[in-house]
């Protein structure tokens, strides 16, 4: 069963985070842009007995506070926060996209709190040409009639399949809207545009980077030098799966998670 979010305040403002329970030793989940904490439900459940995944809402995403500043920094210190304020640290720290980079920035700097990295499909070169680390979602739509209207008018703007940004979907007083604002997802892709090389060397915890073998934002050469560049790191490629290789794959997503965790987090 999905668990509902709970509630805390970190600094000024209030997040939303799920607790999917278990004995084992926790796992901070963080998801990427667009995205929230439910996403990594079937994940959960497949290390349910385990490992208690515990799952963050960022800000700006889900139900968590909106406004305010959205640069890598701010969502490193949310992530440390809530590692202390629930006693989680150390904690492995697992991020897909740009909650990948949040996760080896967090692992740099305050390796206090993390005791394993896992990055999945997130690269350090998001800059043209390497990748296009900025989608134009400024003329989405802010409220349509119906979800299927917001999904059909999501597509019309060149995505081929709303369902990653329908996770989002909500139903207001005037009509269907998603609960990210566009505006400030505008301002968080540009703030993470950058080469990242530095900090993902920084960090010497064991580290496992996930790609998707069709991925269009962590290239193979890139791939590969990250896990030739930082000590301790081993590389998975997904077969048969993109970017958001944990709903393409996630037997084999959840496999080579499983089996690096009770390698290396395991009680």
């Amino acid at each position: 069963m999905l668990p509902v979010e709970t509630f805390i305040q970190l600094g000024d403002r209030r997040f939303a985070y799920r607790d999917f329970g278990g004995p084992g030793p926790p796992v901070l989940a963080l998801h990427g842009h667009f995205g929230r904490s439910r996403i990594f439900a079937p994940l959960a459940t497949a290390l349910d007995g385990h490992y208690r995944v515990v799952a963050l809402d960022l800000r700006g995403h889900g139900l968590s506070d909106h406004g305010g500043d959205f640069t890598p920094e701010a969502y490193v210190r949310d992530a440390a926060e809530l590692l202390r304020t629930l006693d989680l640290a150390p904690a492995a720290v697992l991020g897909h996209s740009m909650g990948g980079a949040i996760a080896y920035l967090l692992a740099a700097h305050h390796p206090e709190l993390v005791s394993a990295l896992l990055v999945a499909d997130m690269t350090v070169l998001n800059v043209e040409p390497e990748t296009y680390p900025v989608l134009d979602v400024s003329r989405w739509p802010r409220r349509t009639a119906t979800r299927e209207e917001l999904a059909a008018a999501i597509e019309a703007h060149g995505i081929p399949d709303a369902g990653y940004f329908m996770e989002s979907a909500a139903e207001f007083a005037d009509g269907w809207g998603l609960l990210f604002d566009t505006d400030e997802m505008m301002a968080s892709q540009r703030a993470l545009t950058g080469d990242f090389s530095a900090a993902w060397a920084a960090s010497s915890q064991p580290a496992l980077l996930l790609r998707g073998a069709d991925s269009f934002l962590l290239t193979p050469g890139t791939a590969r030098r990250m896990a030739d560049d930082r000590a301790h790191t081993e590389l998975v490629e997904i077969p048969r799966s993109g970017h958001w290789l944990y709903a393409d794959a996630p037997t084999a997503f959840a496999q080579a998670v499983r089996t690096f965790l009770d390698r290396t987090h395991g009680s």
